[in-house]
Formats: structure tokens, C-alpha cells, sequence
């Protein structure tokens, strides 16, 4: 079983990850592109870090919109490290791309 954070080190770690929200147990982030295509682009390039992480998110996606909720379920439904980690490697993926 992965460890939970606690809110500090969480909040911590947010200061580094522009956009990301700590709400209901979940790291979250929505990203706007300027078409579906981007979008859907975007998924599918996240699809392979989330892959490689074996960490994946919730995903919401209506026509140019994206938003991410990250929550570690073996850990309770709480955020942990994996779940920062992986905050980082979709906002690598996705910064190119979004426009928020």
C-alpha cells in the first residue's frame, strides 16, 4: 500500500505545479486546447506516461476541454507521491499543447 500525504507537503508541491488543485482527496487540473483533435492528442500521449507510471487518472473530456483528477485508490482514495509524480509528467505532456 502507497502512503498518504498530508495537506502541507501536498500544498508544498503544488507551488510547482501551476493549475493543480488539492480538493476531495484528489489532485486535479483542467486544460483547454484549441480543438477536440488537441485534446483528444493530448490523452493519448498522457496514455503513455500514465502507462509507464501504472498510475491512472480520471479523466473528463467534453470537446476542448480536459480536466484530470488524480487519486492513489490503493492508498484509500488519497494523494500520494505517485499521484504528484504523475501531475508532473502530464503537465509535461500536456504544456505544449494546451492553451490553459
Amino acid at each position: 500500500m502507497t502512503t498518504p500525504l498530508d495537506s502541507e507537503t501536498i500544498a508544498k508541491a503544488l507551488e510547482s505545479l501551476s493549475g493543480w488543485t488539492h480538493r476531495e482527496n484528489k489532485l486535479s487540473r483542467q486544460y483547454v486546447f484549441d480543438s477536440f483533435p488537441s485534446a483528444i492528442s493530448c490523452i493519448v500521449q498522457m496514455a503513455f506516461a500514465c502507462e509507464q507510471a501504472n498510475h491512472h487518472p480520471e479523466i473528463y473530456q467534453v470537446y476542448n476541454r480536459l480536466n484530470i483528477d488524480l487519486t492513489t485508490h490503493d492508498a484509500g482514495c488519497q494523494v500520494t507521491q505517485k499521484d504528484l509524480d504523475l501531475a508532473r509528467a502530464i503537465e509535461a505532456v500536456a504544456q505544449n499543447q494546451s492553451k490553459t
